[in-house]
This record gives C-alpha cells, structure tokens and sequence, in this order.
C-alpha cells in the first residue's frame, strides 16, 4: 500500500482531499504545518484576533485533528514559523520596501509547503504528498484545476518542476460546490468552513495597521499624473498598488482614479483618471527570474498577471540574460512585483517576477 502525507489545513479542501486518498486506498498520513506565531512575530497592530481565547492555527488545528479523527488517519504537526519569516515573509516586506507588490503565496508554495513539507513528509515514509490545491497534475506537469474560478495553478507555477514528481491534487477534478457536498455527505467538521483569505498562513488583517509592526510609514504627496496638481496626501508608498482604486480619500477629486506609479525617490504617489488612463496599461513587460515548468518555449502562449486577471494573448522573447519579454495588445495595471504565470491551453509553462512595464 503506497504511503501519501497530506498537508491538513483545516479547511474543506485539504479535508476532502483526505477522505478521497483514503477511499482510493492509499495510507494517509496528515501533517499540519505551523507557519505563524503572532507573538513572537510581533503581529499585534491590525490583528483581529488578540482577544480571541483560541488562536486561529489552533482552530485550525482542532479542525484537521477532528478530521483526521474522523477519517481514521493520523495527523502530525510541524512548525516552520522561523523559516516562513526567513523565506516568505522578509521577502514580503523587502519587496514593499522597493516599491513593488510582493506575492507571498507564490514564495510560501515554493518554499514552504513543496520543499520543507517535502522534506518532512519523506522523513514520514511518504510515497507521495498530496495536498488540498485546486489544480492538476499530468505526467508530472502542472494544468489548471477543472473549476477555474477556484483554479491554483497560479500560486504553483514557481515550485521547482521536479517537485511535482510525487505530487497528488485529488480535488483538481472537482468543483468546489462538489467539495463542500461530499463534506457534508461524510459528516466533516469543515464542511462550510469558510474559506480562509488574506495573506498566507498569516490570515485576515487590517492591512496598513499590520505593517506598521514591520515597516515605518512616510505620508507624502499624491499628484494627478496628467496635471501634475497635487489632489490629496499618501500614508505610504508601501501601502498602495498600481491599478488600485480604493482607500486613495482624494475628497472632491470626483472621477475614478487608480494608482498610476509610485515615486520612491521623491516620495509621490501618482493617479491617473479614468477607466481609460493611457498611464494605466502597457503593452509590453520583462519578467525575471523566470521558473519553467516544461522544455516548451513556444513564441506565443498566453499569461495572467494575476491571480483574477483573464488570459493575455502575448509573444515571447527569450533574452540572454535568462528574462522574458512579453509583448501584448494592451493590458491594464500590470504591476512591477507581481507574478506573471504563462500557459498554453491549460498546460502551465511556468512564471517569474514582474520587472519592468512599458
């Protein structure tokens, strides 16, 4: 009988994925990671849950405990606290430092769940580890999930492609309203848990409170990037993202206005007005540090430039230095930081990180 170690999160997801290993009759093994500790991460400013008796992960916890419980199957648990604040979280926080707008998702998959959970997972017998990502895989390449409104596959494309060797993903053929059904059908704990949100492993927060623990904020001037006329005060350039409308409190600037560009030198943040601002799309891109997934190199593909934007139709370059250059008919608030994830049909080719917009 061929050994499976699961990443239990305590949500449906990782349940269901669970039970249906299980009735496939594989061993399963649960393992519950532990990537947070708010007090010795200082997370106080912004965090909804400090008079709570529980902690969230411990919830969290009991849940995939009750799970497992249920299911027949142990669960263990592992703290990586220490290395999700040296891979994931000071990455973060570097990034918005230089501007940009991190995805710490993408590094928490890369670094955390598909290598220092690999490692555990092995020292538990594992003939595969599996876990709860609405995504597929086939002959050892990563596809989108068949529920593209829950699809993953985003989040996956900077794992190493070996790691996906010995990888399940026994939900990737289902639709979430089928997952929440079979959870309901087999009594789990988590069956309308709510799904979790915010920053990975770290969950809910009020976001310009919470990086006040971490970073100093400068407020500074917002400027009308076509007239140049100041139209209202910045808390931060760290705070902001390009294309972001909300939160901006520019009074009786009365037209839709979106984060244009950041001005790190001198301090200003710039709006654009209007769905249609030219200063808000590019038609062109590099992308670093680029993961590939297959030996395809195709000329043209399509992209996301984030997580809920459409398919781009785009044409590569394969520069020498290792980066890509994108070229597109026209795309909205592609922003410096973010992932940009390349595929062809449903096939996943790989991502890198966003360097340059034009």
């Amino acid at each position: 009988m061929k050994k499976v170690v699961i990443g239990m999160s305590g949500g449906v997801d990782s349940s269901v994925a669970a039970l249906l290993l299980r009735d496939q009759g594989y061993e399963v093994i649960g393992l519950f990671m532990r990537n947070w500790d708010s007090s010795i991460n200082n997370d106080y400013l912004g965090n909804p849950n400090l008079e709570n008796s529980i902690c969230p992960q411990e919830e969290d916890y009991n849940d995939a405990k009750s799970v497992c419980d249920k299911l027949g199957i142990p669960l263990y648990r592992v703290d990586f606290v220490k290395e999700y604040w040296d891979y994931v979280f000071t990455y973060f926080l570097d990034e918005l430092k230089k501007g940009r707008t991190p995805n710490p998702d993408v590094m928490c998959n890369k670094y955390i769940k598909f290598d220092l959970f690999i490692r555990e997972a092995l020292k538990l017998g594992a003939d595969y580890i599996a876990t709860g990502h609405y995504a597929r895989i086939k002959d050892g390449k990563l596809f989108r999930a068949v529920d593209l409104n829950k699809d993953q596959s985003y989040f996956l494309a900077y794992v190493s492609k070996e790691k996906f060797s010995n990888v399940l993903f026994p939900i990737g053929e289902l639709e979430k309203p089928m997952v929440r059904k079979i959870a309901l059908e087999n009594g789990l704990v988590t069956a309308k848990k709510k799904d979790s949100t915010g920053i990975c492993f770290i969950g809910e927060r009020n976001f310009t409170k919470f990086l006040e623990n971490y970073l100093p904020n400068q407020s500074g001037d917002i400027i009308d990037i076509d007239t140049k006329e100041k139209v209202g005060e910045h808390i931060g350039l760290m705070y902001y993202t390009i294309g972001q409308r909300r939160g901006l409190h520019l009074g009786g600037h009365h037209e839709k206005s979106y984060v244009a560009l950041k001005d790190l030198e001198h301090n200003i943040l710039y709006v654009a007005s209007g769905d249609e601002n030219r200063y808000l799309y590019s038609n062109r891109a590099i992308i670093e540090e680029f993961n590939f997934l297959t030996d395809e190199r195709p000329e043209k593909c399509t992209c996301k430039f984030r997580y809920r934007s459409h398919d781009v139709e785009i044409q590569v370059k394969y520069l020498e230095n290792g980066d890509l250059e994108l070229t597109y008919d026209r795309a909205k608030a592609v922003t410096p930081g973010q992932f940009c994830c390349l595929y062809q049909g449903d096939l996943c080719l790989g991502g890198g990180i966003i360097k340059e917009v034009f």
